[in-house]
């Protein structure tokens, strides 16, 4: 039985429709988006409260869960490539139910710190599962498209997150953010423990041992393509990063825009949103390749000219918006095809692999944005740098991958190294 009609049969025996499917891992990765964009109005005073007096360090509030969220990917791949999606997925979305409302009665800066560590522990489960589950099920552009809708979905968190939490901060204080994403964390692991069946197919399992797992590393980190998408990828949620880490004190330090943070903020996750569907609807037309290469020339052309103008001087706030809203719906077309390319030829070690990719972009991406996040200094020369240099080395990383040709479909065997 060939892998094509394999996925068929297993898409024909899950209890839940397409577009369910699409809902559900789109809600497993939104509760990282929840977790990060809706606390972002109320960082200062989460800092304030605890006894930070240092608003850069207000910031390792978000990193401390992205770097707990990028190592313990490395864990729930090959956990999931063994035991299989299901009970690896609900044990990880009990975990960061428990967090959250543990964060809501944190007593000081330090264990509130610890316990968003663990949250993005439990979160990776979300991030590393939903990728594999849908791997196992579709594959080339219709998993480029699936991809761009749980994308498109993903995306209206970001539009909505800040906004709600700004009404929180108006009629409670920040420890409700808290039992807020716990709550909402709940309904999502009544919905995995209800509808979601599991989708590795017996054949893919691997065992649980060390040399196991360590041929798993092998396979997925000796294959060029999915190595340089990757990594490539890497740097662009670095930039994304860089961006959550510093919107509030760009938007509401530098520009003054005040409670109106979570309408600019939304705009570009807004754009984004639309980006992702637009994608979705032109993939299955063009091909994964064509557009994600144009996108980060789009992207990098973009950021080249926030870098130039902002070592000019200062940088009007509408300019600001439109230039980083435009490079950030380029954004939405290489994440979603990015991912597509860099999991295509790992069908076979899927969670491994989704474990292994996702641990370098978010660990790694975390690092870039947290680094492009402390270097700020009330302008935004040191934003704008991020972005730009992202950018380029994601380029360079996608030429290393495609030999030096952009735009041309992809001939060679999955397995190419």
């Amino acid at each position: 039985m060939d892998q094509t009609h394999s996925r068929a049969t297993i898409a024909d025996r899950l209890p839940l429709g397409r577009n369910e499917l699409i809902a559900l891992a789109a809600a497993l990765m939104a509760l990282n988006a929840l977790a990060i964009d809706i606390m972002l109005p109320g960082l200062q005073e989460i800092g304030a409260s605890l006894g930070e007096p240092d608003e850069n360090r207000r910031q390792l509030v978000i990193t401390a869960y992205i770097t707990g969220f990028g190592l313990a990917q490395l864990v729930f791949g090959p956990l999931s490539d063994r035991f299989g999606r299901r009970n690896p997925l609900l044990v990880g979305v009990v975990v960061y139910v428990i967090a959250a409302f543990a964060c809501a009665v944190s007593p000081t800066f330090g264990a509130l710190l610890a316990l968003r560590f663990v949250q993005g522990m439990g979160a990776a489960a979300t991030r590393v599962i939903a990728i594999s589950v849908i791997r196992d099920i579709f594959g080339g552009r219709a998993m480029a498209e699936v991809m761009s809708l749980v994308f498109m979905v993903f995306m209206v968190v970001p539009v909505i997150a800040p906004g709600v939490g700004q009404v929180i901060m108006l009629f409670a204080n920040w420890h409700w953010i808290f039992v807020f994403i716990g709550i909402m964390s709940t309904l999502v692991l009544i919905w995995i423990a209800m509808r979601l069946p599991e989708t590795l197919r017996p054949e893919n399992t691997r065992a649980f041992t060390v040399s196991s797992i360590a041929e798993g590393f092998r396979i997925v980190l000796t294959n060029r393509v999915a190595v340089c998408y990757t990594v490539a990828l890497t740097f662009m949620f670095g930039a994304l990063f860089g961006f959550i880490n510093s919107a509030q004190q760009i938007y509401v330090g530098l520009y003054g825009v005040g409670a109106w943070f979570p309408v600019f903020f939304g705009v570009v996750a807004g754009f984004m949103a639309i980006s992702s569907y637009l994608n979705a609807r032109l993939v299955g037309r063009f091909g994964m390749r064509k557009l994600a290469h144009g996108a980060l020339l789009g992207f990098l052309a973009m950021t080249t000219l926030g870098f130039v103008l902002a070592l000019l001087g200062p940088v009007p706030l509408w300019l600001f918006t439109i230039i980083y809203a435009l490079a950030m719906v380029q954004f939405a077309w290489i994440g979603a095809n990015f991912n597509s390319l860099a999991m295509e030829p790992l069908g076979h070690v899927a969670g491994t692999a989704s474990s292994v990719q996702g641990f370098l972009q978010t660990a790694g991406g975390g690092i870039i944005g947290a680094l492009i996040g402390q270097a700020f200094d009330g302008t935004i020369r040191a934003f704008s740098a991020g972005y730009f240099f992202a950018g380029l080395f994601a380029l360079v990383m996608v030429l290393i991958a495609e030999r030096g040709r952009l735009f041309q479909p992809q001939h060679a065997p999955l397995h190419d190294k």
